[in-house]
């Protein structure tokens, strides 16, 4: 597939052969890293062999300036070339004078070799002087000299001013059809027909094409796309239409010329028929190659494929061949994607600016392919397998004698006092002997607030036991440590779950019986929600979190790597008290107590199945808070575990794995920010000062819109297989889960160069809203960043419009950029008309 690929983006083309001497060529005759911007320019042995080349090919040339390189006409008389000499005329009049006067005295000194002279190259065009004082300098050297004269001009200059044709001896026309966006097949066709219309217009005068060609590289322009085997096509048909037609021309050009990029963007380097090393692009008979060097680049794209797909498919023998297949597909995609982003560079003359910036972006764009085969695999892992390696589900109830015996911990801040008491009543209906209930109440300072809790465990029976810290360090850490002081003696399992769930009577009694492995140190069951189908806010969030438990969890419990979340949980004590207790330096304790059991060789065991529902964030901005605490947690445990998850040890490859990739989408949020605020900065560039900066390569592009849509399919393709919601919610999800993007990638960036941040419990009681405008305070930096992505939308399309492949791929970026911030708006003003039917 990969050498098919390569060969079919390389397939040879078939123009007609060329046989035969080419009529003349334009020359600028700076080597490759020469410039006139810099004063470099190059020496007499330099244009000697550069003039031995040319003649080779052509008897002809045309040169543009007598003053940049007033060697050329000595060389080209000593080579016996003929030359159609210019010279260059623009704004400044002093130098135009020095440039006539050496015209006028090399054309005499020089009669036999400059056959032809031009005075001006494309100065009206430019607009650089009046007409009439171009006509006057064509007078001038009319009578000077004894050689035909002429002025250089597009076609629609020459009809536009019929005038100018009375004061030259012949017309000399740039025809130029990829300037005019029309497409190579048809660019003969209309080259010929501002030809023949010249003709027509003046039909006494001789015609000269002083320049004609198609770039082999650059930006697209319209319909006109620049590629080697266009231009060979193009060049290789006019030369055969030329010679039938008997039309004098120039190539317009010989060599490359890198320099012209900083002058008018970056096609115009590349308009030789010479590359800028002198080599010569394509062949003049037999089909054309757009790259010669496919097969060697198709070798080392496999290669570099071969060994990491033999070990996939080896060591995943127990998926189905299909997914072996097309996982294997996405290591050579990946594999033929690195080797084409190394080589392409090569094929542009880049400055140090340039491979500044690709130095930079390589690693980024390795980064988005470990992203993407991340969650191929996952993707492959979870469709493709024959069975789920482990699965555990719900045991038959053990005898009250032989129940271990949990000890049930409900850390609350600040709760509803009636959501908690809802929380107690389903704890009090478990049907199940032994258990007893610690509600640890934190730093709720308003007595209102916490003593109904008081009250109503105190109605309850002595089962429920209330305590009211305060003031209390650690967040919800502390407080479950100090729950764990206070823990019955004969306590074997500690269970925790927030103060807004409802469990279901049998989830201690079908699952306590997984202790009676000593290996086993947690049994977790899904986060659920309840109470949300008729709040439109509420159903999407919901789905949202339960695609991670659907998926996610069952893909990482098969390397024993889930993460520990702390609700519906439940922890052997010996293992929590022995490796610690809580942590208190995180605020994701749950999670890090997980990977710390894991580090001990324990066991956690993953049973999907909804024992226990609690209520969704209540708005956007505890939404958005709550993913935030996750993020910035995550970052701490990275980096607070960095060792166990980077060296050999105790965990095995797999849980590092999971632990160590887990967080890369959430790192392709904080990517996406930055990559944002660098294309919004870029494209005010583009627009304002287009000079500076170009347009970005599809190099760089490519890859980025694969990724983005690659994504998409495997986000949305395992929804529907595995969450058990219709398409509207599967894309209300969706929607949601972008609109986290912003939130996560501050979290992730503030946790990797922050030590702490504050403990913010998720709202689940919806808050009184204000006005409309109201809506959006939670997103006031996404709509921020949404108005800037319009308007930079809004910038390209008036200054570039569709005239550039590249310029419709940057907005096609810029868009899919906006979406995660038009995300959060959407939901943010979802959350805030949505009637909370749940209290």
């Amino acid at each position: 597939m990969n050498i098919g690929l390569w060969w079919w983006s390389n397939l040879p083309h078939g123009p007609e052969d060329w046989h035969g001497p080419i009529n003349g060529f334009a020359v600028s005759l700076f080597q490759r890293h020469q410039s006139p911007l810099h004063d470099d320019f190059p020496s007499d042995a330099q244009v000697d062999s550069d003039l031995r080349l040319l003649h080779r090919y052509s008897d002809h040339i045309r040169t543009y300036s007598m003053l940049q390189n007033p060697q050329v006409v000595r060389l080209a008389h000593k080579e016996g070339l003929k030359v159609l000499a210019g010279a260059w005329i623009d704004t400044r009049l002093e130098n135009n004078e020095k440039e006539i006067e050496a015209l006028i005295a090399m054309a005499r000194r020089y009669p036999d070799t400059i056959t032809r002279v031009i005075v001006g190259n494309e100065v009206l065009f430019r607009n650089d002087i009046p007409p009439e004082k171009l006509m006057a300098y064509v007078d001038r050297v009319r009578a000077a000299i004894r050689q035909p004269v002429s002025v250089a001009e597009p076609d629609f200059i020459w009809e536009k001013y019929p005038e100018l044709a009375e004061h030259v001896d012949f017309i000399t026309v740039h025809l130029f059809p990829y300037w005019n966006g029309i497409d190579r097949k048809d660019a003969i066709g209309a080259a010929l027909g501002s030809y023949q219309h010249l003709r027509q217009l003046y039909p006494y005068k001789p015609i000269v094409v002083g320049e004609i060609g198609w770039p082999s590289n650059g930006d697209r322009h319209e319909y006109a796309s620049p590629s080697i085997s266009n231009e060979a096509i193009f060049l290789r048909e006019w030369f055969n239409v030329a010679k039938r037609d008997h039309i004098d021309y120039y190539v317009m050009e010989a060599f490359d010329q890198p320099w012209k990029e900083q002058l008018s963007g970056r096609t115009e380097a590349y308009w030789g028929m010479f590359n800028a090393d002198r080599q010569l692009k394509f062949p003049f008979t037999g089909p054309v190659t757009e790259d010669t060097a496919w097969p060697w680049k198709a070798l080392a794209a496999s290669l570099l494929a071969l060994l990491p797909m033999v070990w996939f498919a080896r060591r995943f023998d127990r998926f189905r061949l299909m997914g072996r297949l097309f996982f294997c597909m996405l290591i050579q995609l990946a594999c033929g994607l690195v080797v084409w982003s190394a080589t392409l560079p090569f094929n542009f003359y880049l400055d140090w600016v340039d491979w500044t910036m690709l130095v930079l972006l390589f690693p980024a764009q390795i980064a988005i392919l470990a992203i993407l085969l991340i969650n191929g695999f996952e993707f492959t892992e979870v469709l493709w397998r024959r069975r789920w390696v482990r699965e555990a589900g719900m045991l038959r109830p053990d005898p009250p004698e032989k129940q271990p015996f949990v000890s049930i911990h409900l850390a609350c801040y600040n709760e509803p006092p009636e959501m908690v008491q809802v929380t107690l009543d389903s704890l009090a209906e478990l049907d199940y002997a032994n258990f007893e209930v610690l509600v640890i109440d934190n730093n709720t300072k308003d007595p209102a607030i916490w003593k109904p809790v008081q009250d109503y465990c105190e109605k309850l029976g002595r089962r429920f036991r209330f305590f009211h810290l305060e003031p209390w360090p650690g967040f919800k850490a502390g407080a479950l440590n100090f729950g764990l002081k206070e823990t019955a003696p004969e306590a074997d399992v500690v269970a925790v779950i927030d103060a807004d769930y409802v469990v279901r009577p049998d989830w201690l009694a079908t699952l306590t019986g997984h202790f009676h492995d000593p290996k086993v140190a947690v049994v977790q069951c899904p986060q659920a929600h309840r109470d949300f189908e008729h709040n439109r806010f509420r159903r999407m969030t919901a789905w949202e979190f339960d695609g991670f438990f659907r998926i996610g969890m069952h893909h990482r419990n098969e390397r024993n790597a889930i993460i520990q979340h702390g609700t519906m949980t439940m922890v052997r004590r010996s293992a929590l008290e022995g490796t610690g207790g809580w942590s208190e330096w995180t605020i994701c304790e749950d999670a890090e107590l997980g990977l710390r059991l894991m580090h001990a060789g324990y066991e956690l065991v993953y049973v999907d199945e909804l024992m226990g529902k609690g209520l969704t964030p209540a708005d956007f901005k505890a939404y958005k808070s709550q993913r935030y605490r996750w993020a910035f947690g995550a970052m701490q445990i990275l980096k607070g575990r960095w060792d166990w998850m980077t060296k050999k040890g105790p965990l095995s490859a797999g849980q590092r794995f999971h632990f160590l990739t887990g967080w890369f989408s959430w790192f392709a949020d904080a990517l996406h920010l930055v990559f944002t605020l660098m294309a919004i900065f870029w494209t005010a560039g583009m627009v304002a000062f287009p000079d500076l900066f170009s347009l970005p390569m599809q190099l760089f592009l490519i890859p980025v819109i694969g990724f983005f849509f690659a994504k998409a399919i495997f986000g949305i393709v395992l929804y529907r297989a595995r969450v058990p919601c219709g398409w509207y919610d599967t894309l209300m999800a969706s929607l949601a889960s972008m609109g986290l993007s912003h939130a996560i990638a501050r979290g992730i960036l503030h946790g990797l160069t922050r030590e702490k941040t504050s403990f913010v419990v998720t709202a689940k009681s919806r808050r009184i809203g204000g006005s409309g405008f109201a809506a959006f305070a939670p997103v006031r930096e996404e709509l921020l960043m949404a108005v800037a992505l319009v308007l930079c939308i809004v910038g390209m399309a008036t200054s570039f419009g569709t005239h550039y492949i590249e310029g419709m791929l940057w907005m096609f970026i810029l868009g899919a950029q906006s979406i995660p911030y038009v995300s959060a708006l959407v939901g943010a003003w979802i959350a805030h008309r949505s009637g909370d039917k749940a209290g």
